[in-house]
């Protein structure tokens, strides 16, 4: 995972995406007990606007130069398979300019916030997200008053009320 990493932060270093943030499975896990996850999944941002998927050319470009193969949707980095997410809205840009800073194994790296993570998850919505919900709800320390703001912002706080009739203690 380190040189994983470092593959990340050379690709930003270089400019080949503007920010990343660290998000999905291996994001929860900064925060709660180990879960089950396949890939690391990348949100970034970048300065040109492209349309549809070209956006992920500079990158597929920058890691096959590297040697790397892609796998489905994934690219496999020092045997890690990663997909990457350019951000899709004003959530998930918000997600990736406001993702903590941490280390992992010394490398720098950005991982969204446990408040973003649990929007963005209530946004997507999959039976592995509510899952992951009720982890970090249980498990992870969330700043309410922030999650609600996020919430709010983003037109989350209905179905936000609704999973917890639903699933809250």
């Amino acid at each position: 995972m380190k040189k994983t990493l470092a593959v990340i932060n050379e690709m930003k270093k270089q400019k080949i995406i503007e920010n990343y943030a660290i998000a999905g499975g291996i994001a929860t896990i900064f925060y709660v007990e180990p879960i089950l996850t396949y890939d690391l999944d990348i949100f970034f941002t970048y300065k040109t606007e492209p349309t549809g998927l070209d956006v992920l050319k500079p990158i597929y470009k920058f890691l096959r130069k590297k040697g790397y193969k892609e796998k489905e949707e994934h690219v496999l980095i020092e045997g890690i398979p990663v997909q990457f997410f350019p951000v899709y809205d004003a959530l998930s840009r918000e997600a990736v300019e406001q993702a903590q800073k941490t280390t992992y194994s010394s490398v720098s790296i950005k991982v969204l916030s446990s408040e973003h993570l649990i929007a963005i998850m209530l946004q997507v919505y999959r039976p592995k997200d509510k899952e992951r919900i009720i982890i970090l709800l249980d498990q992870a320390k969330v700043d309410k008053r922030r999650l609600n703001a996020i919430l709010k912002r983003h037109n989350l706080t209905k179905k936000y009320n609704n999973f917890m009739k639903l699933y809250g203690k």
